[in-house]
């Protein structure tokens, strides 16, 4: 009797074993080499899968050689900041397949094929596995994170902020944000003439102060507290996601993990409180609701009157899903802003001619008043730069989709569990939809609108496209054209001998080694 029982638990253990080894075998061998031959089955070239690594081993090698060193003063940028995904798509084609470890990832460069998986009508698209991973999550659980129902709710709710008319309400808000830049570096000035400036931190300051004025009202010091405890959180989750991840890890109570949790606890109470603050004195009519917290609370009443008994809530979003909405203000309208400002500059440093063209628009417009929501709609000029700028030097190089069931997009049958990257940045420099002349600054391309600046309407997408456009297109587009024209107002400028051309990405594309800019009032 007790050899069988022994013998029971033998057997037992061997199938737990089996069970085991069978789970890892199907995980990082059957199933990959299942989704590789599928996708070659209809045509798709390109990498063969490599045992667990996948292709990310020559990714890094690419890439970290790639950004060792500058590179010349020209816009051919993608060889340095996207070499692996331009390699992969120059040797296989404009649908390409390479490895993100034991996931098949698409390289998708036809415009065609991005508009069925932007427009996403099947359902099938959703976030990739990587953006959920805890150490981003820490950071926000916002729009840009969710999917389905709850997106469409968020997303209701919280476009009535974003609305023209709305924003042109806070168009001075803009402004008095730019003229304390302009006052702090005129200071510079008054010592010698002329004065060198690291515009890249400078703009990252303007939009964080301007995102905490919009967003927060007369509480914009108690949000610029929150930026600069945001700031520091963004900065350990780069870091750790820039080493080897490995689940669990972050639950050890490591210096920097334990600070990690201490800065999520600390944004989100201070967060939690000055809602609750806002919530108060709206009941009581001792604020407006001119800023967006104000304009989103609002907004989420008024949803929440439309719930029907079965579900109460479904039509309101919880102080949570608002604490989190406003951390994704920080994150999305900060960086992206302040990249577009900083290559702004850069570029008309090193293309004085529109420099000058579209500082004669300002003054023509404007003279030195600050430009108000009429003249910033007639800036013709300064918006043919900054999108010839959003396509040379887009703020995410990329947009990122998986597959959560089989479906068809064009000619192709996707298996679920496939990664998809729509590689923005080598779509807005591909010369068959741009021309022979795709490298080069040239906004006049823009000056009959998007939809006739290029060979395919979906060749420029910087804020994405389809029913996920970014929410705060429109407020980063005011924002920059608003810094824009009062630094043009006061300064004309050049690039810094000191100066090196070497765009990276953490997070949005940024200059590596900073942006040292020579001012020079007027």
């Amino acid at each position: 009797m007790e050899d069988l029982k022994i013998l029971s638990l033998k057997i037992t253990a061997l199938l737990l074993v089996s069970y085991f080894f069978l789970k890892v075998f199907y995980s990082i061998w059957w199933k990959p080499k299942w989704l590789e031959r599928r996708l070659k089955q209809q045509g798709i070239r390109g990498n063969p899968y490599k045992l667990l690594i996948g292709d990310m081993k020559d990714f890094m090698k690419q890439i970290t050689e790639a950004w060792s060193k500058p590179m010349s003063l020209s816009h051919q940028i993608a060889p340095r900041v996207d070499p692996f995904t331009l390699n992969t798509a120059q040797k296989y084609g404009k649908v390409s397949l390479c490895w993100a470890g034991t996931t098949p990832r698409l390289n998708i460069m036809d415009p065609d094929i991005i508009k069925e998986v932007l427009a996403n009508k099947q359902g099938h698209f959703g976030i990739t596995p990587l953006a959920l991973n805890p150490l981003i999550l820490i950071l926000t659980e916002g729009l840009t994170l969710l999917e389905g129902e709850t997106w469409a709710t968020h997303r209701r709710i919280m476009t009535p902020a974003f609305n023209s008319e709305k924003l042109k309400g806070m168009v001075s808000i803009f402004a008095e944000s730019c003229v304390l830049l302009v006052e702090k570096w005129k200071k510079s000035i008054a010592l010698g003439g002329t004065c060198e400036i690291d515009v890249w931190p400078e703009f990252q300051d303007l939009t964080g102060d301007i995102i905490s004025r919009t967003a927060f009202g007369s509480n914009f010091d108690e949000g610029n507290q929150i930026l600069k405890l945001q700031r520091e959180l963004q900065g350990l989750v780069v870091e750790a996601m820039q080493s080897l991840y490995i689940p669990g890890l972050r639950f050890i109570p490591t210096r920097k993990n334990r600070r990690r949790k201490s800065l999520d606890k600390n944004i989100t109470s201070m967060l939690r409180s000055l809602i609750e603050r806002k919530e108060t004195l709206m009941r009581t009519g001792q604020t407006n609701t001119d800023d967006l917290l104000g304009l989103l609370l609002q907004s989420n009443d008024e949803n929440s009157l439309q719930s029907s008994p079965q579900n109460k809530n479904g039509n309101k979003m919880t102080i949570k899903e608002i604490i989190e909405e406003c951390k994704q203000f920080y994150i999305a309208g900060q960086e992206t802003t302040s990249s577009l400002l900083t290559w702004t500059m850069i570029i008309l440093a090193m293309h004085p001619e529109w420099q000058e063209q579209a500082r004669e628009e300002v003054l023509a417009l404007c003279g030195k008043q600050h430009p108000d929501a009429k003249t910033i709609s007639q800036l013709k000029t300064v918006t043919m730069i900054l999108h010839e700028v959003l396509r040379l030097y887009p703020p995410a190089i990329a947009l990122y989709k998986h597959t959560y069931q089989e479906t068809k997009i064009g000619n192709l049958s996707l298996p679920a569990g496939v990664d998809l990257t729509l590689p923005l940045l080598l779509i807005h420099h591909d010369p068959e939809l741009w021309g022979s002349d795709a490298e080069e600054f040239k906004p006049e391309r823009f000056s009959e609108g998007l939809s006739k600046a290029s060979k395919n309407q979906l060749a420029f997408f910087p804020f994405g496209w389809g029913p996920k456009t970014c929410i705060g297109q429109n407020f980063a587009l005011m924002e920059a054209k608003i810094a824009l024209s009062i630094i043009l107002q006061n300064f004309s400028f050049e690039l810094s001998p000191s100066y090196t051309h070497a765009p990276n990405t953490v997070m949005t594309l940024q200059p590596q080694h900073g942006a040292p800019i020579i001012l020079k009032e007027i």
